[in-house]
């Protein structure tokens, strides 16, 4: 059984996550004895996570109407956590993670492809929210299709394979 979480649902779903976690941080350093205070933080990679969502379709911004037929469905919805240390999210995370890492974290400088792709008109919208190594990352761009998506940003939105 597949269960997929919208990001309706997800977005419903951050308040009460986000209260949960102050909650457990506030206990969390109550308890922490004062000797394991003194010492360093270490770095733990909670400060790396992306949110990942490939919307297929054309996805525009607020009061803008798309040029298509009436009747005609787009908006289909995937999405992910990208985790890094370790990498965890989908099959290709630990390829998504390393391109990120050459590129300092920035979408928008991860190498890309050479090669061609079909002149195939299936708009794909990727976008990316989170923390990368403390610093925020929001990207958003809408590609022809999916292999010009992946020329551009690598095995990154590639959680469907």
């Amino acid at each position: 059984m597949t269960h997929t979480l919208t990001v309706k649902t997800a977005r419903r779903c951050l308040p009460a996550t986000a209260a949960l976690l102050a909650v457990f941080a506030v206990f969390a350093a109550g308890a922490v004895p004062a000797r394991a205070a003194a010492e360093p933080v270490r770095e733990t990679g909670q400060r790396t996570w992306l949110h990942l969502t490939v919307t297929r379709g054309e996805v525009l911004r607020p009061g803008l109407r798309p040029l298509r037929p009436a009747g005609h469905r787009s908006g289909d919805t995937r999405d992910t956590l990208l985790l890094c240390e370790p990498p965890l999210g989908h099959g290709r995370a630990a390829e998504a993670c390393a391109q990120l890492d050459a590129a300092h974290g920035d979408i928008r400088r991860i190498a890309t492809r050479d090669g061609s792709c079909p002149m195939v008109y299936a708009p794909l919208t990727a976008q990316a929210r989170g923390m990368w190594q403390g610093r925020p990352v929001d990207y958003r761009e809408t590609f022809s299709n999916s292999c010009a998506m992946e020329a551009v940003t690598g095995a990154l939105f590639a959680f469907d394979r």
